[in-house]
């Protein structure tokens, strides 16, 4: 019997990077998004809506579930100075990364059984910043604590934890101090969060944690020389 995955913002960049490399291994997968999604069975929700949400698991229709990844998430709409900044676009931030790990998560675990397991995609933008991002680093940092509360909470027979990418793309442009700035020599690509996810759903003795995948960049010191 094939294991079961729901990845929310699964149409995106890396939550397509997620279902490719669920769907290689076996499992069979279901991708909520705004968009629909060519890998799996696509579930067009809305997570930060209570009522898409419900919909959306009726729509589905599954009496179990092994694995769910809360992915989904915007940078935007508006990066404006914090004295600038709507609360209607603060919300907008908000809901779509950590209202919507809480809706999703509070219907998914009712499917839940021992050795099931739930990952977070925070950020490392939740422990450090640039400019006029303060939604996004909220909306991160609130995820990182959610995760280690659900962990406490779920424990043990769901497991709780987190990713941090830091950058990740698939643009192929990129200049050379891009891909030389990374301890490790380059940008990041969706696989490795694929495989982060892959490691974190089969980890047993793990929860409560995150694992910052960014290529070494927030153990390197960036002071101007």
């Amino acid at each position: 019997m094939a294991r079961r995955a729901i990845v929310t913002g699964g149409a995106g960049l890396i939550g397509t990077g997620i279902c490719k490399r669920l769907n290689e291994e076996g499992w069979e997968i279901a991708a909520f998004d705004l968009k629909s999604s060519e890998i799996g069975t696509s579930i067009i929700c809305d997570v930060g809506s209570e009522a898409s949400v419900a919909a959306a698991f009726d729509a589905l229709g599954w009496d179990r579930l092994d694995l769910l990844v809360n992915n989904s998430g915007i940078a935007g709409p508006d990066n404006s100075p914090i004295a600038e900044l709507s609360l209607s676009d603060w919300r907008k931030v908000i809901d779509s990364h950590l209202t919507g790990a809480f809706l999703v998560t509070r219907t998914a675990v009712r499917l839940m059984g021992t050795g099931s397991s739930i990952i977070n995609m925070a950020s490392t933008r939740a422990f450090m910043s640039e400019p006029n991002t303060e939604a996004y680093a909220a909306s991160k940092g609130g995820l990182v604590a959610l995760t280690h509360s659900l962990a406490i909470s779920l424990g043990p027979d769901i497991r709780v934890n987190a990713i941090a990418p830091g950058w990740i793309t698939e643009d192929t442009a990129l200049r050379e101090k891009d891909h030389a700035q990374h301890p490790v020599g380059r940008v990041g690509r969706p696989e490795d969060i694929a495989q982060a996810v892959l490691y974190l759903a089969d980890a047993g003795f793990v929860t409560g944690q995150v694992l910052t995948v960014d290529g070494g960049m927030t153990r390197k010191m960036i002071y101007a020389e």
